[in-house]
């Protein structure tokens, strides 16, 4: 979705195992990236593995159907929420339903099912842990001989009721991770990948530690959240588990954040459903593979009204500024509703969850204001314009456009898309595909089989490594085409898919082609549908610069009139710009703007010195672009900031700041390692990762355990109190 909804590379230093796999294959089984067992710098302490007690054995029953679901009626309510609702289908049906689940995760569920692990331990195995591939490879024969086995297994479990036995150990767990992962799964990770996984049933990051807090203590202690997007939400689940007070200012007029605003056509997720998720979350009830826009936004809101935070929330209305009070040690938190009323709303602390695609920006194109058609972008569309039978200007062709472009197609009279930078692809042949009803059947009722289906979207995407986005020292990368023999090799692949879209349109295949390494900017997913749109009829690709807006549409440098009805600006936003437009006063009355200038940073992404007691979700340098999910994301960063607060209240503190010598070192080394990426290599002239003076300080260089360690619990000795 646009630009970073989604936000990782995914392609990132794994195209040199891709097995391809041609499109008249099984559709899951596209092309794709394997990926090894890579361990991350430093080791990511234990955590103990819980595993939740099993659901009593019964009495196996075995007479009519209607006696084990009255049966099972009884056991549903203290089930395990993954453990898959109990189920009296018929043999044809569990047959036909077998027939469209992955595989591999089916051999995971079949351990739970039936206790024994012989099912990953034999000749029917995943071949490669590939992206995009729920198959992984595996030979059609192998996965018939795997459903064929499965069915007289499943068929037992149904007529003994569907009662589990003991729950896999976490050395059998460890072992299953390896299974799916095709490689020994290093030990480092796997706590970070149990955690993520929740088999117990549990939310393994709620927040237990409020009866530590003396009441008095509790409801002195309100706290302000900034934006109620998927990380605000989460924030709020957390500080009511805590029980604190706390409100959430939301701008708009319900939760969502980026899903609520971009509505646009053909808006959707580019991380897989079923990772793009709170991960304490069931999520057996996706649609697609890669859902729409509407059905991520009615997560949200259900989330919302399953937590009871929209009590806490108060939305139409905007923070404008926020001044820390050192005599009373709080802050005070200026709001504005959409009347126009302001308000001041007292809090000790205040945590940003404003993201960083709430702010869209406009180029600065002369003549912007003259035109005489509508005129919007892409996140603020207009639903009141009409397209069918008109003329459409695309301004920009980034993450947005690349999916808008395609819905509109063959709505529109003719659509004139205006293209400063090609962008590289790479094939997923599940981006627009519905979940199979027999799949949704298995997510439903198999054991942790959804559970493990996340774990397969998860690991070949876990930036466990980030060595292959590094520029190598010792590559010729003059030609500004590659930073490495395995980035070379990625521009091949990437290339080739291209090419075998557009090699009967050459012109187009010239213009399509971009002149920097692969996974340098943000890197799209394409199931034939942007490449395909090119090539219609109605559609023109213009990569001539825009000299001016006039009334009568877009004239572009060689002095040519595109004349159009409606232009879309999918233009991107303001990534850079953190906490903009609002002003945020810290000690001695320095202004955060000011502070940052076109250099935001702060400790671990979350704390800034001189500003105490504030918090950000989604800060600077951490964004994601080789790894992993934004949800995932913010669940390491509110988990921290709930440590910090807990830190603050359980000592007695007033306020704490991150140490200038902990904010030097941590700020020292991201800007050492981002400038050694790939994202901030010379070649690339725009993106937005980079701040005009081509520096970054958006995406995040670490590996996704690394940051996940990093995160799991305050040091305070990386922080000054008073």
């Amino acid at each position: 979705m646009v630009e970073e909804l989604g936000a990782h590379d995914r392609a990132d230093g794994v195209a040199a195992n891709i097995v391809r796999t041609s499109a008249a294959a099984t559709v899951a089984e596209e092309a794709g990236h394997r990926v090894g067992a890579t361990r991350f710098e430093g080791t990511a302490e234990d955590i103990a593995f819980v595993h939740g007690p099993s659901i009593a054995r019964g009495r196996r029953c075995r007479s009519t159907l209607a006696r084990i679901w009255d049966k099972t009626q009884v056991m549903s309510a203290a089930r395990n929420p993954h453990a898959g609702a109990p189920f009296t289908d018929d043999d044809a049906t569990i047959a036909a339903a077998l027939e469209q689940v992955s595989v591999p995760a089916l051999l995971c569920s079949m351990v739970h099912l039936t206790g024994d692990p012989s099912w990953i331990r034999g000749d029917l195995r995943p071949q490669y842990a590939m992206l995009n591939d729920f198959q992984s490879s595996m030979p059609i024969e192998m996965q018939t001989e795997a459903r064929r086995r499965a069915l007289a297994a499943i068929i037992e479990y149904r007529d003994g009721g569907c009662v589990l036995p003991d729950a896999p150990g976490p050395e059998l767990i460890h072992e299953m991770m390896s299974f799916l992962a095709v490689a020994p799964v290093d030990d480092a990770v796997v706590p970070m990948f149990t955690e993520d996984l929740h088999l117990d049933g549990a939310d393994s990051r709620a927040i237990a530690w409020g009866n530590e807090i003396s009441a008095a203590s509790l409801a002195d202690s309100h706290v302000v959240v900034i934006g109620c997007g998927e990380s605000g939400l989460l924030t709020g689940i957390r500080l009511a588990q805590a029980g604190l007070p706390y409100t959430i200012i939301e701008k708009t007029d319900g939760p969502g954040g980026t899903w609520r605003d971009n509505r646009y056509p053909g808006a959707r997720v580019d991380v897989g459903s079923h990772f793009y998720c709170y991960s304490f979350e069931p999520s057996e009830h996706w649609s697609e593979y890669f859902v729409r826009q509407p059905e991520l936004r009615a997560y949200f809101e259900r989330v919302l009204e399953k937590y009871q935070v929209g009590a806490n929330c108060r939305f139409n209305t905007e923070v404008v500024a926020a001044t820390w009070e050192e005599s009373s040690g709080r802050w005070r938190v200026e709001v504005r509703s959409a009347d126009g009323s302001t308000d001041v709303i007292d809090a000790r602390v205040v945590i940003s969850a404003t993201g960083a695609l709430n702010a869209p920006k406009l180029p600065d194109i002369d003549g912007m204001d003259t035109f005489a058609g509508p005129s919007f972008h892409s996140a603020r569309w207009d639903e009141s314009v009409e397209l069918t039978g008109k003329r459409v200007a695309q301004i920009g062709a980034g993450a947005s456009g690349f999916q808008l472009a395609p819905a509109i197609a063959d709505e529109v009279d003719h659509l004139t898309i205006f293209q400063r930078t090609p962008q590289w692809m790479f094939p997923n042949m599940n981006y627009h595909r519905a979940v199979p009803e027999g799949d949704a059947w298995a997510m439903r009722h198999l054991p942790f089989y959804t559970r493990w289906f996340r774990f397969l979207m998860f690991y070949p995407a876990a930036g466990l490594s980030i060595e292959n986005s590094r520029v190598d020292p010792n590559y010729d990368d003059s030609d500004g085409m590659a930073i490495s023999e395995m980035n070379s090799f990625t521009r091949e692949w990437f290339g080739g898919w291209i090419t075998s879209q557009l090699e009967d349109r050459p012109d187009l295949l010239e213009l399509s082609m971009p002149q920097y390494p692969p996974t340098a900017k943000r890197t799209l997913q394409d199931n034939g549908s942007w490449l395909t749109c090119l090539k219609k009829p109605n559609v023109e690709l213009i990569r001539t610069s825009i000299e001016r807006i006039v009334p009568e549409g877009v004239v572009t440098s060689d002095g040519v009139l595109h004349e159009v009805d409606v232009i879309c600006y999918a233009t991107g936003f303001r990534h850079n710009d953190f906490l903009w437009p609002m002003t945020i006063t810290g000690r001695n009355g320095v202004g955060l703007r000011e502070q940052w200038g076109e250099e935001p940073e702060a400790f671990l992404g979350i704390a800034v010195p001189s500003f105490p007691n504030l918090f950000c979700v989604y800060g600077p340098g951490t964004n994601l672009a080789h790894g992993a999910s934004l949800i995932f994301q913010s669940e390491c960063q509110v988990n921290y900031i709930m440590s910090a607060i807990h830190e603050l209240l359980a000592g007695g503190h007033r306020a704490m700041e991150p140490t200038g010598a902990a904010f030097e070192r941590y700020t020292s080394r991201y800007r050492s390692e981002i400038a050694q990426m790939v994202w901030a290599h010379w070649s690339v002239k725009h993106s937005h990762f980079k701040n005009s003076e081509g520096r970054i300080f958006t995406i995040s260089p670490w590996p996704i355990p690394t940051y996940w360690n990093w995160t799991k619990a305050v040091d305070p000795a990386d922080y000054e109190f008073t």
